[in-house]
């Protein structure tokens, strides 16, 4: 099993400076190079506080400064905000800044809330038709001369400029069947994400992914990542503090994804218990046995079980309004406890 890092500049409320989420955001990609992680991934969201990345190509040209192995990864680029010769661009031009390393993750797009500003009159339910589209016409201008009539863009012969180094790996975002059947069939990897739901969610996915897989025999061997909160801990204090975070970061995206959260200043409410879908996924003793969160032993017992399971790649999502003390202790445990036991 391999290992990647989703991470973004969050804040959950103003009592902390934008430096100062730079800058620690920029220490732990720092660390995950250095520790043995494949992939970083940089998200894109608009107007959302607890989600800073209007742009994920500005983030990963900068990560690729301060780094050396690890490759550079958009989780996930929404299709329906993008131009597809814009989109070619800015995604070549990270590959070439970055001697190569981007890996292309593109999505369907998560809040209505971002629809709504971000292409009015659209419903987020139907984003994974820009994304269908979107996809050949990447690679068309990747590779050259290209033109399109489409339904959503029509353009005359143009080509991605610059162009990337080689083609980058394509990564789909997907819980769906549709979505991982045409990801499959399109020779895309996979990458999915259970929330906070238990492990039985993971194996629906897995599942899923097998039957589009079977599907599609000729297609190429994909890879299945999956992702999940993570934070490790060595004290009693330490596990407090993580369930904390993930019952008001989550309660913040529950509110997003729901769509009845109220946003002010960039500052998601955070739902209530009682407001919630299925508000027992939140209580301690849940959110500690479904995110990968414990003590490296736990962890490392965890994650054996995924990779049982198939995950050929585990996403350590590291952000759920931890502290910054507690994110880096996290991955310090996780680089010298964790990795080894899966190298």
């Amino acid at each position: 099993m391999k290992f990647q890092l989703a991470i973004n500049l969050e804040r959950m409320d103003d009592s902390v400076a934008m430096a100062d989420v730079a800058n620690h955001t920029l220490d732990m990609v720092k660390m995950a190079d250095q520790g043995g992680f494949n992939i970083v991934w940089a998200a894109e969201h608009h107007a959302l506080e607890m989600t800073i990345a209007p742009n994920p190509f500005q983030l990963l040209t900068w990560w690729a400064q301060h780094t050396e192995k690890i490759r550079l990864g958009s989780a996930v680029a929404v299709a329906a905000y993008w131009h597809p010769i814009n989109l070619a661009g800015e995604a070549a031009m990270v590959d070439l800044l970055s001697d190569g390393r981007l890996e292309f993750g593109i999505g369907s797009g998560a809040y209505q809330r971002e629809f709504d500003r971000m292409h009015p009159g659209l419903k987020q339910s139907d984003g994974w038709r820009y994304m269908q589209e979107m996809l050949p016409a990447l690679k068309g201008l990747w590779a050259g001369d290209y033109e399109h009539d489409g339904e959503f863009w029509q353009f005359p012969r143009s080509t991605s400029v610059p162009k990337p180094l080689s083609e980058p790996r394509i990564w789909v975002a997907a819980r769906s069947p549709i979505t991982f059947d045409y990801a499959v069939a399109n020779n895309c990897h996979v990458m999915s994400w259970p929330i906070a739901r238990p492990f039985d969610e993971a194996e629906l996915y897995k599942q899923q992914f097998d039957e589009s897989v079977a599907k599609a025999p000729d297609a190429q061997k994909p890879i299945f990542a999956l992702m999940r909160h993570t934070a490790l801990y060595d004290t009693a204090a330490g596990h407090q503090a993580a369930v904390r975070a993930a019952q008001c970061q989550l309660g913040q995206f529950a509110g997003l994804f729901q769509n009845k959260g109220d946003v002010h200043n960039g500052f998601a409410r955070q739902l209530g218990l009682d407001e919630m879908a299925n508000p027992e996924q939140y209580s301690s003793e849940t959110l500690t046995e479904n995110l990968m969160f414990g003590n490296p032993d736990e962890v490392i017992a965890k994650l054996k079980r995924y990779e049982a399971l198939g995950v050929d790649e585990f996403i350590y999502y590291a952000s759920l309004g931890l502290g910054h003390e507690e994110q880096r202790r996290s991955m310090e445990l996780f680089c010298s406890e964790v990795i080894p036991a899966f190298t």
